[in-house]
């Protein structure tokens, strides 16, 4: 199909700009467009149908990779293939470039941006659990002023999240994180690069003996969208690394908690099954990046 009617095209060279432009529209008639891999299929589609697109990838200001003492901050309209480059995001926040590096193929990582695939909040996506298990912020801008949401708050079920139609994702801001820290993501599709049947990302933090006194964990690829399991987080507290079995039960209580769907794809049991396997590898790399 082609896209309904679209009576304006705005490149914005600044944040003001854009929120200006769409101040002149009714609620749901223009659209901002960051990436545009997953707004352009929805265009196509005419699942939206704006009268308006407000093209953000001129504004400077919400592309790159910072890092201060208070953590590192990266703009929304960051495309993947960047964050794959990123080095700076090693061990704490390793599991971004793991994301980042296999979100769809070539030419989806160069032009898809982090920031869009968090507003778009597919439930078959990489992102959205990587922002739960790293306790991601989300920085958002609109005539009303500037909020700060935790990934919890800002992702709700699957498409939806708490950004207004008027209000811009400025940067996905993670706080410094302790010392022996790691984190890791991985996925499994049908095909390489394919979208994640089910995604599990963790992120541990260690002691001075090796064990760990902090866990995150998140699971994507669910009918009601990423969640993290609280029984999985318990279960790897003290926990050292190589502990197979430990992890396997951990990932066992994962398994139990989380409720997963059957359809054309895998049946609920095979979901299962991968957040049990791929759980394991994705704790066993989290602990190898925290210890180094």
């Amino acid at each position: 199909m082609y896209p309904a009617a679209i009576e304006e095209y705005i490149r914005a060279q600044t944040i003001a700009e854009a929120l200006e432009v769409v101040g002149r529209f009714d609620e749901g008639d223009a659209l901002f467009l960051a990436g545009g891999q997953s707004a352009m299929q929805a265009l196509k589609t005419r699942l939206l149908r704006p009268r308006c697109i407000v093209d953000l990838q001129e504004i400077v200001e919400l592309r790159g990779v910072s890092v201060d003492g208070l953590g590192v901050c990266i703009g929304a309209t960051t495309n993947y293939a960047a964050l794959t480059e990123e080095s700076s995001l090693d061990g704490a926040y390793q599991a971004v470039r793991d994301a980042a590096a296999r979100v769809g193929d070539r030419q989806v990582r160069n032009r898809g941006t982090i920031g869009g695939s968090l507003c778009w909040n597919y439930i078959a996506a990489c992102m959205p659990p990587v922002s739960l298990a790293l306790g991601m912020e989300m920085k958002i801008i609109g005539k009303g002023g500037e909020r700060t949401l935790p990934a919890e708050d800002f992702l709700c079920g699957p498409l939806e999240t708490e950004r207004e139609n008027d209000e811009i994702l400025v940067s996905l801001n993670l706080p410094a994180a302790p010392a022996a820290t790691g984190s890791a993501y991985k996925k499994w599709g049908l095909v390489t690069d394919a979208l994640p049947v089910i995604g599990v990302c963790a992120m541990l933090t260690l002691d001075a003996s090796g064990a760990c006194v902090s866990a995150r964990v998140a699971v994507g690829g669910l009918s009601d969208g990423p969640r993290r399991s609280s029984a999985a987080e318990n279960g790897l507290t003290g926990v050292l690394p190589g502990d197979g079995d430990a992890i396997a039960e951990a990932l066992q209580a994962a398994s139990d908690e989380i409720e997963t769907q059957s359809d054309m794809w895998a049946d609920a049991d095979y979901r299962k099954q991968l957040i049990r396997s791929l759980g394991a590898e994705v704790v066993a790399s989290a602990f190898s990046r925290a210890t180094n």
